[in-house]
């Protein structure tokens, strides 16, 4: 259990985190999302002890990080990948880190072979693609097979293989019963990985919920209805005030009416219901809602050219 209270980090002017709280629990894959410049990675910093907060505090099962007496046996975490030395061995590299820590070097090739790394763990980490430095972390991660996981973007440079494989580990680790927190941008992969999202925003939280609870709350939901007689239910339901998008001569989308009601109204009407299909929007499409007011950039969709006499390709006039 990661309990985090009113966490608070300043940089100056700047208040990266503020007064965030959240829980995460055991035996669930928790993402923790949040646009480019919400706090993520500062607020997991300091969850770890790497940065000194201004306020509030984070506890593992009841304690902070720094009395944890053997961290690597109850918190793994996974922040940058990239902090290796370039010059040893990916198998070195987790030799240093088991012996430092009390572990026998068996554990460090049941990692090795864990994370699919076997062939190459003698060969120097400078020679490592991202996604095989990704794997090399993980695999330090879970050398003392902490209780508690902590990851940030652990599927960045991974094939689509390694991304598959990366989500089946965290959900085979909170199967297992442990407290896995993991923080990225692929939203559509945090849709089949995670059980809860917490969600901030300018070092603030926006929500905290299951995924089909967020998804429901802030996702368009809308409902397809196809018939022969479609301008009669569509007239029906236009005057109860629904709204409707015609799609083609037979095919229609209605907001503000659920597909039970509309399919009662049909029957009365003695309208053929080809189609009656309610739908919702994507966690990507409810997280952009959500964090609509919290972008650190926002952008506009590309329009054409205007085409204008006199200018020449590239703008030379």
């Amino acid at each position: 259990m990661i309990e985090v209270h009113g966490l608070t980090k300043r940089f100056g002017r700047t208040v990266a985190v503020n007064h965030l709280s959240f829980d995460v629990r055991p035996g669930r894959v928790t993402g923790f999302l949040g646009p480019n410049g919400s706090g993520k990675s500062t607020t997991m910093r300091c969850m770890l002890a790497l940065d000194r907060p201004d306020a509030g505090d984070t506890r593992f099962d009841g304690r902070a990080y720094g009395s944890l007496h053997r961290p690597l046996f109850e918190v793994g975490a996974l922040l940058d990948a990239g902090y290796v030395h370039p010059g040893r061995s990916g198998r070195n590299h987790l030799r240093t880190v088991a012996t430092s820590n009390g572990i026998g070097a068996t554990r460090v090739d049941e990692v090795v072979a864990l994370v699919g790394l076997t062939d190459v763990s003698r060969r120097r980490v400078r020679t490592y693609s991202l996604g095989m430095r990704q794997r090399l972390g993980l695999a330090a991660v879970l050398l003392g097979d902490p209780h508690t996981i902590i990851l940030d973007e652990p599927a960045n440079g991974l094939d689509p293989e390694g991304i598959r494989w990366i989500r089946d580990v965290l959900v085979h680790l909170a199967g297992q019963g442990k407290t896995v927190l993991v923080s990225s941008h692929l939203l559509s992969e945090m849709a089949q990985m995670a059980d809860d999202l917490v969600v901030i925003g300018m070092g603030q939280l926006i929500d905290t919920s299951t995924v089909s609870d967020f998804v429901s709350k802030h996702a368009r939901h809308w409902v397809r209805v196809r018939s022969p007689q479609v301008e009669v239910i569509a007239q029906q339901l236009r005057s109860r005030g629904a709204t409707v998008t015609t799609l083609d001569v037979s095919g229609i989308e209605v907001v503000g009416v659920p597909a039970a009601d509309i399919g009662e109204l049909a029957a009365r009407s003695g309208a053929i219901l080809h189609e009656l299909s309610p739908l919702q929007g994507s966690l990507e499409d409810a997280f952009l809602e959500a964090t609509a007011g919290s972008q650190e950039y926002r952008s506009v969709a590309p329009t054409a050219p205007t085409a204008t006499t006199g200018v020449a390709p590239g703008g030379a006039t």
